[in-house]
């Protein structure tokens, strides 16, 4: 008999792990859109729709303090940030392109420099992922190696059932000791059958043989066709579950204040730009052929991983309408 739990245990285990003094994050209705936020209660879980912006905040805050200063009796005293202080987090709802960004995002964060804010959020979370049911035609998860139903990043896995509930899957040691924990709430049942999953416009596509294009054609006239249109607006960054660029600045007056560390973008026309006022992005379209060289080359080189999850938030938020499935659907049909 498969493993289930009904949709009211689900919104009771919300509001347990709220009584244990967890952090629960999940999709939420917040005005006219839904965006991932704590959680009070179950009830306010809403899985209905794909959130605006991605989990990744969750763990890769948009702003967040590394150390603060305050000069007393004329000698300047630094402080670290209490990173114990971190809450116990549960990301619940989080749908394979949202689960998954962390597991894509753990290598450039634990590489040459472990970046323990990062990776103290990371080991006290647990990622409850569900099969989405929800795409539209931008999500193209299939193409770049995800599925609607890719149990990837996920330390519980949900799948929505035809007739309510959802069958659940143990992924991690993580998800099994939430499971242990609360295991009035995870039952059997007699077998049902998984609703159906959202068809895709886009192919599914071969990584290896776009990474081999872009490995040749650096200087072509594909970036310029592509991207002369790219305003450098950044929201294509902000909202991708795995873009990570950040800047860190000091911030405050000369008697206290704090460094801080905050969201960047390749594409912002001063990213690249040296102290001598050089800058070796001079152009729209060579910041955009970064984007795409960083996700499907670059970051490939380093660890092995496709910087993307075909969540496809980028092309609903472009102003001026880029959609890079087509872009690397482009690229995949074109000869070396």
């Amino acid at each position: 008999m498969p493993q289930i739990i009904t949709e009211a245990n689900l919104r009771n285990l919300i509001d347990l792990l709220v009584k244990e003094a967890k952090l629960v994050v999940g999709p939420k209705q917040a005005g006219s859109v839904v965006l991932y936020e704590p959680l009070a209660t179950g009830s306010e879980l809403n899985l209905d729709a794909l959130p605006r912006r991605s989990s990744k905040e969750l763990f890769f805050p948009v702003c967040e303090d590394i150390l603060t200063y305050r000069k007393e009796g004329g000698v300047t005293k630094v402080s670290d940030v209490d990173r114990s202080r971190f809450p116990e987090t549960v990301l619940i709802g989080a749908p394979p392109c949202d689960a998954s960004s962390p597991s894509i995002l753990d290598a450039v964060f634990s590489w040459d420099y472990h970046d323990e804010f990062y990776l103290e959020r990371r080991r006290k979370s647990t990622i409850i992922g569900i099969a989405c049911t929800k795409g539209d035609d931008a999500c193209f998860c299939s193409a770049v190696g995800l599925a609607p139903d890719a149990q990837q990043g996920s330390d519980l896995f949900l799948t929505p059932l035809k007739g309510g509930g959802f069958a659940y899957t143990a992924v991690t040691g993580k998800g099994e000791s939430l499971v242990a924990a609360h295991a009035g709430l995870f039952g059997n049942a007699p077998a049902a059958e998984p609703v159906e999953f959202p068809g895709q416009d886009t192919e599914k596509l071969d990584l290896a043989k776009i990474k081999n294009w872009l490995d040749r054609h650096f200087e072509d006239p594909l970036w310029e066709s592509i991207s002369d249109i790219c305003i450098g607006c950044g929201a294509c960054a902000f909202i991708c579950p795995a873009c990570h660029c950040f800047d860190i600045n000091d911030e405050g007056s000369a008697d206290n204040g704090s460094r801080r560390k905050h969201w960047d973008a390749c594409g912002f026309s001063k990213f690249t730009n040296h102290a001598s006022g050089h800058n070796p992005r001079d152009i729209q379209n060579k910041r955009y052929r970064n984007r795409i060289m960083h996700k499907f080359k670059y970051y490939d080189d380093k660890f092995g991983k496709t910087l993307c999850t075909g969540c496809g938030r980028c092309i609903r938020a472009c102003p001026v309408g880029i959609d890079i499935a087509e872009i690397i659907s482009t690229i995949h049909g074109k000869e070396d």
